[in-house]
């Protein structure tokens, strides 16, 4: 579902994501890419797909439950938030392994790519967001 917020200038995706459908990973970005059209400098849309991704990924696979997602677009940036519903602390990124192993390292792309990220608890489950400034509208 995408909505646009009156009057503010922000669009907003918000997409719920059955318990291990891992399937609704390229659907959320596919809904994100409409929703965030020609916003940004060239490949600002491209980053925000691949952060998703990684969150929505992490959700899925390190809860068990399904999670929901929102996308938010307005004049000033982007925010990607990916809620889950199991306690549990997310860990914070950590130097990759010497192996040549890309498990685990979502979270370390999204310090590295986004302008901001974090985590909020909440009284059932959590929140991963992150930003984006993304320059021109």
């Amino acid at each position: 579902m995408t909505r646009r917020q009156e009057g503010s200038g922000a669009a907003q995706l918000r997409r719920s994501v059955r318990r291990a459908d891992l399937r609704a990973v390229p659907e959320v970005r596919s809904a994100l890419r409409a929703l965030l059209g020609h916003w940004g400098e060239p490949g600002s849309a491209e980053v925000a797909e691949l952060l998703t991704s990684e969150l929505v990924t992490n959700a899925l696979v390190h809860t068990g439950e399904g999670a929901v997602v929102t996308a938010t677009v307005a004049p000033a940036g982007l925010r990607v938030e990916v809620r889950d519903f199991t306690t549990g602390e997310v860990e914070p990124p950590a130097a990759a392994a010497p192996d040549e192993s890309t498990h685990g390292r979502g979270l370390i792309l999204v310090q590295s790519l986004a302008d901001a990220w974090g985590v909020r608890a909440l009284g059932l489950g959590k929140v991963v967001w992150f930003e984006l400034h993304g320059g021109r509208t």
